[in-house]
């Protein structure tokens, strides 16, 4: 489990300096548009970062902390083209990382269940409805 939870907490850290990433370098006529949402997204991982690392010193793990464990253990890519002036190429780049995380939650509750780790599994349930929200947001501002 601590392993699974390990690379969800790199994949977090490496989406959330994606997220600012992006916000820093945005540019263009979606400028006030994307500035801003971008701030409430990375907003919103930056918690779960520490939420999943108390999970793993909950669990009698040791959740990974230095930015080469991040990089290594992450299965999300950091991005390189940091610059966006386009909503639809942004929320374009940003949907494929927000289903990976939804289905890295979704397998994480499974095999917390398998193992009645239901302090994993609740808190799997909350990143799945967060996850899911943020998907429906992006897929309809795609439309």
């Amino acid at each position: 489990m601590n392993n699974k939870l390990n690379v969800l907490l790199s994949d977090l850290v490496v989406f959330y300096h994606k997220l600012q990433n992006k916000h820093w370098y945005v540019s263009g006529q979606s400028f006030f548009q994307i500035h801003p949402e971008l701030e409430n997204l990375y907003d919103a991982v930056l918690p779960q970062v520490d939420t999943v690392g108390e999970l793993i010193l909950m669990n009698g793990g040791k959740p990974v902390s230095t930015l080469k464990e991040f990089l290594a253990n992450a299965k999300l890519e950091e991005g390189t083209d940091a610059y966006v002036t386009s909503v639809k190429t942004l929320y374009s780049e940003l949907l494929p990382d927000y289903q990976y995380l939804l289905k890295s939650v979704t397998e994480i509750k499974e095999a917390a269940d398998a193992e009645n780790n239901y302090l994993v599994s609740a808190k799997m349930d909350e990143f799945i409805a967060s996850y899911a929200k943020t998907i429906w947001m992006l897929s309809q501002a795609l439309l």
